[in-house]
């Protein structure tokens, strides 16, 4: 049976989930909005709940236009009834069909409350209503006030008797300038927690999120993360790719010791080796890996041996040594290193347009070098860190830009960078 769904989703992260309902499920009606993609599929719930991109799940009950409210409470009840609930026959079609979604996953916990709620005819459940609401109505009404009023409009209309301690089900409703939707929550924890993260680091949908913006898929591959942190990178990549191999360092051993429990949690002890060590001298020959994946530390949750501005350059160098021809590196960074980033590369085109460097101290190459290929790729100059005696920039022409995406860590974006390493003369890395 086709069922009509929709996935909450962090910033950022609605076109990825947009493209996991669509490859994993075969979902058709797939309509994206910021924090919401709604789709339709008649896979089994089971399937759904392996959604690694999505925030939360939801059984669609209504999607209206976006509504306004009369400052009176009775009035607005009016309203709520015409434009939020719509019809009665709807509502409990909806409760049965979140009913049997229930039986499907097989929930111990919800499994008695359900059959005594059949015992009761499955037509007066218990409920409480969870609202958030924002523009020009967030101005007259709180989201208390609101499900309040929708609470008690539903318990009118529908006859369900209201539970705000223990209830059967919650009704989400999220009114807006733009739309009007009201779901209900088909499991009680949300997808984007993980059962096998012992120790949280990274958000595991933007850990998942990096492996899925790699251009190739990562299966029969050695996949190294050389900041790893407790394993969140590695382990979200691990359940997507059964066949790869991946490995994890860092240089403080308290994560790496809350990396090994979240490794054993997940049943990947033989598959996810962790070593101590440090990024910037990684003890792997030219060439090793198939990928690098890297959350490179902003500073805040975990404090940074060392300035990331600075080391940036040596480390990205490290990285782009071990990866090999071919491979892709995906690089999680916050506003600042990006920035520094994106402004070192335009400095460095933008002085070859103007011919301002010193001809004199520049490294060239033959003109025929770049005739291979007609998509040459942008080369990424960098400064070295300050602590060295020369000032000249660092000159990395093997990787080649792929993909930039935006996402949202809650308190602070960043941006997730792929890249993939090409081939190039042996005298492509060099001192300017």
């Amino acid at each position: 049976m086709v069922r009509q769904l929709y996935c909450t989703a962090g910033a950022g992260m609605e076109e990825l989930l947009a493209e996991e309902v669509q490859h994993k499920l075969c979902a058709t009606q797939v309509k994206q909005i910021p924090g919401r993609v709604f789709f339709s599929s008649n896979s089994d719930l089971q399937t759904v709940t392996q959604l690694k991109s999505a925030e939360r799940l939801f059984l669609l009950l209504r999607k209206a236009e976006p509504i306004s409210l009369p400052n009176n409470p009775a009035k607005a009840a009016v309203v709520i009834k015409q434009k939020v609930l719509g019809a009665p026959d709807i509502w409990k079609q909806k409760f049965q069909t979140w009913t049997a979604l229930q039986q499907e996953l097989e929930q111990r916990g919800q499994k008695r409350k359900r059959e005594e709620e059949e015992e009761d005819g499955l037509h007066t459940p218990s409920f409480r209503v969870s609202c958030r609401c924002n523009g020009v109505i967030a101005r007259s009404y709180t989201s208390q006030r609101l499900s309040r009023i929708i609470g008690m409009a539903i318990k009118d209309h529908l006859g369900w008797k209201v539970d705000l301690r223990d209830p059967v089900l919650e009704v989400n409703v999220y009114l807006s300038d733009d739309h009007c939707i009201v779901g209900i929550p088909l499991l009680k924890h949300p997808l984007a927690s993980r059962s096998y993260m012992k120790h949280n680091g990274l958000r595991s949908t933007i850990a998942w999120a990096m492996s899925s913006l790699c251009p190739k898929k990562l299966n029969d591959c050695v996949i190294l993360d050389p900041m790893c942190g407790v394993g969140a990178v590695l382990l979200e990549a691990a359940q997507e790719y059964s066949n790869a191999v991946f490995l994890g360092m860092d240089t403080d051993v308290s994560q790496l010791q809350k990396a090994a429990e979240n490794v054993k949690a997940s049943g990947m002890e033989g598959r996810v080796q962790l070593l101590q060590s440090s990024a910037m001298e990684i003890p792997l020959a030219d060439g090793a890996v198939d990928a690098v994946l890297c959350d490179v530390p902003f500073g805040r949750k975990f404090s940074c041996s060392s300035d990331m501005p600075t080391a940036l350059p040596c480390l990205l160098k490290e990285m782009e040594r071990v990866l090999r021809v071919g491979g892709h590196l995906v690089l999680l960074l916050s506003l600042q290193l990006s920035a520094q980033l994106e402004k070192t590369i335009y400095t460095h085109e933008h002085n070859q347009n103007i011919n301002s460097l010193d001809t004199n101290n520049v490294h060239t190459e033959p003109s025929n070098t770049h005739n291979e290929s007609t998509n040459t790729s942008k080369p990424l100059t960098f400064h070295k860190s300050s602590s060295e005696t020369s000032n000249t920039p660092l000159l990395i022409r093997s990787l080649q830009a792929q993909r930039k995406h935006r996402v949202s860590l809650g308190s602070t974006d960043a941006f997730i960078h792929t890249y993939t390493k090409i081939q190039t003369p042996k005298d492509t890395l060099a001192l300017i």
